[in-house]
């Protein structure tokens, strides 16, 4: 058996509580269970597309204005706190954690205009999550749109043909990152916790439980299959599932096997997971998301910001500066947000509170204009001076970027087929 499982406990500022359970499959030689998971998830599947999203979700709503907005040049109650960063762009700044950011600011795109209309948790994550806006999640309603993780696995297929990797993994679950009417099979794959630790293949005799004796299983397992000529007879769901199991998924998940020297470039934390996520991409994941959430700095937001600040900014600029040595960068696209922005003015508690009318966005890679600011906020930061980026820009954006049309349309659950993208295009400054 593979039994794959996640727990993940996240709260925010409304007390929210999410708690992710995943379970996938059952793989033994008598009995295919992940096969069949896999014949029901492969819709509208495509093997080899190489172009790929990681988004890195800063969730609690990141602050515009002590990260890529610093506006220095405003009242002392609106500006940055943290000061601010000169780039390698000329007249770009950035706030004053994001040094190493600043320095591959020729390789990224931040965007000062980005906006929408719903300041709540989790109203906000589904308005920039999906694309549209749904008030009700912030009583806890469920979501009513899928994700554009979940929009890519459904047009691609859950799994790569070719290599068994699962093309939609989520590192840390998110609200609204699911798949809505798309159906479970559109879902996100969560290795996240306990689930890459307690990862098992079990045949019929035996529990196979260290890692020692899992990777000398995988061996024995792939030998048998070889021999037995086994994989001929398999129908392609089976293949899929031994890929999954005995493919490239189990390496790419490995940081193990990664050049110790690029692991320590990145670092423990958050470097680790851009740096799983790089692997996941390299391996034919189609879209990663990673949460990295405490961004909700009602108070002391300076002190708050020296917690959160300097991990981003490393793992950021290690990720860029890897993924253009390597000559990814026109493959993978780098999305920065999270739900909403901060209040402009510094509150009584020398925090900022939710504001979703200017929000934070930046981008690095695809085949697009990077080494700019887009768009502008008016002299206090408090909304969009230039015309405002919307949520929807930021999909069809990334619908550019895959390869995917504006028009694509799913059924939903009343039998209507439904546009993905209502009136969204993509953000002119990068094509």
């Amino acid at each position: 058996m593979l039994t794959i499982e996640a727990q993940q406990s996240h709260r925010n500022c409304e007390g929210t509580t999410r708690r992710d359970f995943l379970q996938v499959g059952a793989l033994g030689l008598g009995a295919l269970g992940l096969p069949d998971l896999m014949e029901a998830q492969a819709q509208g599947q495509s093997a080899g597309n190489p172009t790929s999203v990681v988004w890195l979700w800063l969730g609690g709503g990141p602050t515009h204005v002590e990260t890529f907005d610093p506006k220095m040049t405003a009242p002392a109650e609106y500006r940055s706190t943290t000061g601010q960063v000169s780039t390698n762009l000329p007249g770009v700044s950035l706030g004053g954690h994001f040094e190493k950011m600043a320095q591959v600011a020729d390789k990224m795109a931040f965007v000062r205009s980005f906006a929408h209309t719903n300041s709540g948790h989790s109203g906000g994550t589904h308005f920039v999550m999906t694309g549209y806006n749904h008030p009700p999640a912030d009583q806890g309603q469920a979501q009513i749109r899928p994700s554009m993780g979940s929009i890519v696995s459904k047009v691609r297929g859950s799994n790569d043909r070719e290599t068994g990797m699962p093309t939609y993994v989520r590192l840390n679950g998110i609200y609204a990152d699911g798949p809505s009417f798309l159906g479970t099979a559109s879902a996100p794959f969560d290795p996240n916790g306990a689930a890459k630790k307690n990862m098992t293949l079990q045949t019929n005799l035996e529990r196979l439980s260290d890692r020692r004796s899992l990777l000398s299983g995988l061996d024995n397992l792939k030998r048998n299959v070889d021999s037995s000529g086994l994989m001929e007879g398999l129908d392609a769901f089976e293949k899929q599932a031994f890929s999954l199991v005995l493919g490239r998924a189990p390496e790419a998940f490995d940081l193990k096997r990664e050049d110790p020297r690029v692991a320590a470039k990145y670092g423990s934390g958050l470097g680790q997971q851009m740096l799983m996520a790089r692997r996941l991409c390299e391996a034919g994941c189609g879209f990663v998301t990673i949460h990295y959430g405490g961004w909700d700095m009602h108070g002391n937001i300076k002190n708050a910001m020296n917690g959160r600040g300097p991990a981003v900014d490393h793992a950021v600029a290690t990720f860029v500066d890897d993924v253009y040595q390597r000559g990814l960068n026109e493959n993978i696209l780098l999305v920065i947000s999270g739900e909403f922005g901060r209040t402009p003015r510094i509150n009584r508690s020398a925090g900022r509170d939710h504001w979703a009318p200017l929000s934070t966005l930046a981008l690095a890679g695809g085949k697009f204009q990077m080494g700019q600011a887009i768009g502008e906020s008016n002299s206090k930061a408090e909304v969009p001076k230039s015309t405002p980026i919307r949520p929807q820009n930021l999909l069809a954006t990334i619908f550019r970027h895959m390869g995917m049309d504006r028009s694509l349309r799913f059924v939903n659950p009343a039998g209507r087929p439904v546009n993905m993208i209502e009136e969204g295009r993509p953000i002119a400054e990068l094509i």
